[in-house]
């Protein structure tokens, strides 16, 4: 197999007893999938471990030996049970430290809210020793990468957040490709028409970035795919749809 033919894949572990009592739905696995598939990447095995770490770093020491990536969710958060970082860096056997960015981000993100940067979210600036950050739009607190590991949030739309942070970044078996259409429109009014169209695309996948200019509510929504020819067929039948719903587009964005 030549280089170009490569397949690239993934492996995922799902940290968390709330997911393994059943307490919480996990929503993670179907999106961390979707978001590879468009990078190129396969996500090949998954494991839902509970908040020992002993079994982390089992089970992240085994999916990163027989896989390009490793990806986590879960447990990086300010709480006791939050011990994926530490976990993690015992598996790749360096020490946690505080990364001085992340605490600057904290400190900022909990400027003017009550209890400030206190001991329990400082817990959140923590990372395995040579990590670098991925950034969090959401909830300010970072996601970590090291090497071909990346931590990620549980919460499904701090980790959507982060895998937008990441899209593109990450080498894979074809390059990423984009086009963007503009509409002002609120992204509500066309949530049906862009899952739908998404859903008959399983090559792209669209995102959605709404935005309020000269007192209008709009959105670009940025299609992503490694395959010409679908990004090309998605993007036209986006733009179809939008005029059948009466709503003028921009092709390029706006």
């Amino acid at each position: 197999m030549s280089a170009s033919e490569k397949i690239w894949t993934a492996g995922l572990v799902v940290i968390g007893d709330e997911i393994l009592s059943g307490r919480t739905h996990d929503k993670n696995i179907a999106q961390v999938a979707s978001w590879l598939q468009v990078q190129g990447i396969r996500l090949a095995e998954v494991r839902v471990v509970p908040d020992v770490i002993e079994r982390i770093v089992e089970a992240v020491n085994t999916l990163r030996a027989r896989n390009d990536y490793l990806f986590t969710t879960g447990g990086i958060g300010p709480t006791h049970d939050d011990i994926t970082v530490d976990a993690v860096a015992e598996a790749l056997g360096v020490p946690v430290v505080i990364h001085p960015q992340a605490r600057a981000i904290l400190e900022r993100y909990y400027a003017d809210k009550p209890g400030g940067l206190n001991e329990a979210r400082l817990r959140m600036a923590r990372v395995p020793e040579g990590g670098e950050l991925i950034p969090n739009r959401m909830s300010g607190a970072p996601g970590i990468k090291l090497g071909n590991v990346f931590l990620m949030a549980g919460v499904p739309h701090i980790t959507a957040g982060m895998l937008d942070a990441l899209t593109g970044t990450l080498e894979g078996g074809a390059p990423l490709l984009t086009e963007t259409v503009g509409c002002w429109v609120p992204e509500s009014e066309v949530a049906t028409l862009l899952r739908e169209v998404e859903k008959a695309h399983e090559k792209c996948q669209i995102g959605s970035y709404p935005f309020f200019r000269e007192g209008r509510v709009g959105a670009n929504f940025v299609v992503r795919s490694t395959d010409a020819d679908a990004l090309q067929s998605c993007v036209h039948v986006l733009c179809e749809g939008l005029g059948e719903l009466g709503h003028d587009f921009t092709p390029g964005g706006i």
